[in-house]
């Protein structure tokens, strides 16, 4: 494999489950999160962003890249929405799970198709992006990493009003 594919595929392993020096990962924020607590939104609460959905929402953005370095229209999300999916409409620890499994499976097609790259394709525009695909493959990895931090600050604040001791 070529050595900056290689790089770029260390970097996404990193950010998403990885040991790495900056710390917890992306998918190692959510372990040991139950659905309620992921379900919770710091005060007021409307409008403002859950551990749910942060995780659908970087599943998301895995996927577009993804049909972005594979410049195919025909690929499509799992789930209705953009962005932001909705949540389930039954948000239990069953549909969570699926979730997070959502999530590992966008990161596993995404990670393949990384792998994939001809090393030529790495400085070409990303298809319907103003990216390169370099920039698009780190760019999701600090995605991950944005979001990763996002979690843990939510985390924080969950413990401290709820006492939870997530």
């Amino acid at each position: 494999m070529d050595q900056r594919v290689r790089v770029l595929l260390e970097v996404f392993d990193q950010a998403y489950r990885a040991p790495a020096w900056h710390g917890t990962p992306l998918r190692g924020t959510i372990r040991g999160i139950s659905a309620q607590q992921a379900l919770w939104r710091p005060p007021p609460g409307p409008g403002r962003n859950c551990i749910w959905d942060l995780v659908l929402h970087t599943a998301y953005w895995k996927y577009i890249v993804r049909r972005r370095l594979l410049r195919d229209p025909e690929l499509s999300f799992p789930r209705e929405g953009a962005n932001f999916p909705a949540l389930p409409g039954r948000p239990d620890e069953a549909a969570w799970r699926r979730d997070r499994a959502l999530l590992d499976e966008q990161h596993a097609l995404l990670r393949r198709a990384i792998a994939g790259l001809d090393p030529a394709q790495l400085e070409r525009r990303g298809w319907r992006s103003k990216w390169k695909v370099k920039q698009e493959v780190s760019g999701i990895a600090s995605h991950d990493l944005y979001h990763a931090g996002q979690i843990q600050v939510l985390k924080k604040l969950m413990e401290r009003r709820l006492g939870d001791g997530v």
